[in-house]
């Protein structure tokens, strides 16, 4: 029995660089706090696992610090399936 990984997808703008867009919950916030560490060069990229791995890879680090520097109050846990 095979499972399906669950896989980040932004817009094309997003990946781009073309607009802003803070993170929609705690878990994409934390993902990308953990990719941006990556990308500075304060931990390790063979740390990073799902999620922060694909942002790493896609995402530059203006992109990273613009999802990690979004407040976490009020966020949900995990960004709801709509």
């Amino acid at each position: 029995m095979g499972t399906t990984a669950l896989r980040w997808r932004y817009p094309t703008s997003i990946l781009k660089g073309d607009i802003e867009m803070p993170a929609t919950s705690k878990a994409q916030q934390m993902a990308a706090g953990a990719a941006l560490s990556a990308k500075r060069g304060e931990t390790k990229k063979s740390e990073l696992k799902g999620a922060s791995k694909e942002m790493y890879e896609s995402m530059s680090e203006k992109q990273l610090e613009d999802f990690a520097e979004t407040k976490r109050k009020g966020l949900p846990e995990k960004k709801s399936k709509t």
